[in-house]
């Protein structure tokens, strides 16, 4: 069966690669947990949508945490595939999120740079004091952009690609996302998320060159809104 609201869920697609907002909850790709995934998905949706006979490609590009929400690239054929893949490793595509978090940063804006050791054990990433080789850097740069009565948004521009790296760089230099009990937030949000949005991407498309720039709409909740309305964050 295709998720009822998958078609108003993709922001962009052509014939190489197909752009979605991921909701709270959603796996990118198979895990330990056998859940549907987001790629299944999308190769459901386009079979029926296309009236495929044979089987769907979707290339998994690179995945955002099962707690966060927003941006996701596809690839629909291989050679979109190999070519994301490379402009990934390479810093060729930039990648905007927003977090809400409590307790305000002490400098506004700043560049973190740490190295980040993962423990695959327990699925968490922790601040190593210096490199190592169990270690990798981890870069992003972090702008406070507006604040309400009790939190602050944060713009956030990921440099690399680390497990949890937004997450951890937050926790350890004491803001922790909303939500995230497992980086230090006291507690849950309601819907089991956490306060994290892959909210632009913009990258030259590997097949025409063309500038593709996304920006997927917040989700659906008083504190997102708020934010929205009153910084004016629409776009």
């Amino acid at each position: 069966m295709v998720d009822s609201n998958i078609k108003d869920r993709v922001l962009y697609e052509d014939n190489h690669i197909i752009i979605v907002n991921k909701c709270i909850g959603e796996i990118v790709q198979a895990d330990k947990t056998c859940d549907e995934t987001l790629d299944d998905i999308l190769k459901q949706y386009i079979k029926i949508r296309d009236n495929k006979p044979g089987n769907v490609f979707i290339g998994v590009v690179h995945r955002i945490d099962r707690p966060v929400s927003g941006l996701v690239i596809f690839a629909k054929t291989s050679k979109a595939l190999s070519r994301l893949n490379n402009m990934f490793r390479d810093g060729k595509i930039h990648k905007t999120y927003y977090a809400i978090i409590k307790n305000k940063p002490k400098v506004e804006e700043a560049t973190l740079v740490n190295n980040l050791f993962r423990n695959k054990n327990i699925n968490k990433s922790f601040v190593s004091g210096k490199p190592a080789n169990n270690t990798k850097e981890a870069k992003l740069h972090y702008k406070l952009i507006c604040r309400s009565d009790t939190y602050f948004l944060l713009e956030i521009e990921l440099m690399t690609g680390r497990h949890h790296q937004i997450r951890c760089q937050l926790a350890a230099i004491g803001s922790p996302i909303k939500g995230d009990l497992k980086y230090g937030y006291p507690r849950s949000n309601a819907n089991g998320g956490i306060s994290l949005h892959a909210r632009k991407i913009a990258f030259i498309h590997p097949v025409s060159n063309n500038q593709i720039e996304i920006t997927a709409p917040f989700p659906e909740n008083d504190l997102w809104n708020r934010f929205e309305i009153q910084n004016n964050l629409i776009h």
